[in-house]
């Protein structure tokens, strides 16, 4: 779109086709307001065009005339303008948004497959789900498999998060933790009895109860904001954190209006 390239040339175009519905009555502020811009740009621009010669006016003030000179630019910008639209529009048409899951089984390329989510991973496979896609290409089961025209909703419920607050190093650290306590609640799970799917640490001290317990760790930079996505999309969190770090989980769980339990993990 050459003739929109050079600063103000749109506006120049805007201008000069409200110009060329010959309206006597058009102001400035009119100009201003049609086009979403200040009064001082329009007066600025409207100088501008009576320079080059495609409108006249008496001392820069309406009533605005478009010249003939004016009128074929228009006309040619308009073309342009119409050229590069027509051009946008048939990438559109062709255009398919396009979204990845992991194939269930084998797929086959334009089946209409159901969109599940298991720990947190979208899944596709043949059986009726209330979202559905269009394969793309022939997968295998396990790979990554390319879907298009996405419909309906994904059933998915919210996990919940289990924050556990780690002594800090001046009250004692590691030793201080009631390893006892925090195994007990790995195992038990959430409040409702489900288990627990990832395990988050945020500190040092909080890495090695991790460790003691042989707790594999999941989630360990950007904890806070990584615990409340997860649980987000269905997971169940076990965070370890030390002192005042807990602050930062609580800020994102609540922003993400995740449920969430904190337990004093102090012997």
């Amino acid at each position: 779109m050459k003739a929109f390239k050079k600063r103000g040339a749109l506006t120049h175009f805007q201008i000069l086709s409200e110009i060329s519905k010959q309206n006597p009555h058009l102001k400035q502020k009119d100009l201003a307001e049609s086009l979403g811009i200040t009064i001082q740009a329009v007066s600025e621009n409207i100088k501008t065009l009576i320079e080059l010669g495609y409108i006249t006016s008496k001392d820069g003030r309406s009533p605005y005339k478009i010249t003939q000179s004016g009128i074929d630019k228009v006309k040619r910008d308009a073309i342009s303008l119409r050229k590069y639209s027509d051009s946008v529009l048939e990438t559109m048409n062709h255009y398919k948004t396009v979204w990845p899951a992991i194939a269930d089984e084998d797929l086959k390329k334009d089946d209409t497959v159901g969109l599940f989510m298991r720990e947190g991973i979208l899944y596709a496979h043949n059986a009726e789900e209330n979202a559905t896609g269009v394969v793309l290409e022939d997968t295998e089961a396990g790979s990554d498999v390319a879907l298009t025209n996405l419909t309906g909703l994904i059933d998915m419920t919210v996990g919940e998060a289990t924050v556990i607050n780690i002594p800090t190093i001046k009250e004692g650290g590691s030793e201080a933790a009631d390893l006892e306590l925090i195994k007990n609640v790995y195992d038990t799970g959430t409040k409702n009895g489900e288990k627990i799917d990832k395990i988050a640490v945020a500190g040092t001290i909080s890495r090695v109860v991790a460790n003691k317990l042989d707790l594999n760790v999941d989630i360990e930079f950007a904890a806070p904001q990584a615990t409340a996505n997860a649980a987000r999309k269905g997971l169940n969190v076990l965070a370890l954190c030390v002192g005042d770090m807990t602050k930062s989980f609580v800020r994102e769980l609540e922003a993400e209006k995740i449920k969430y339990n904190i337990i004093d993990g102090r012997k």
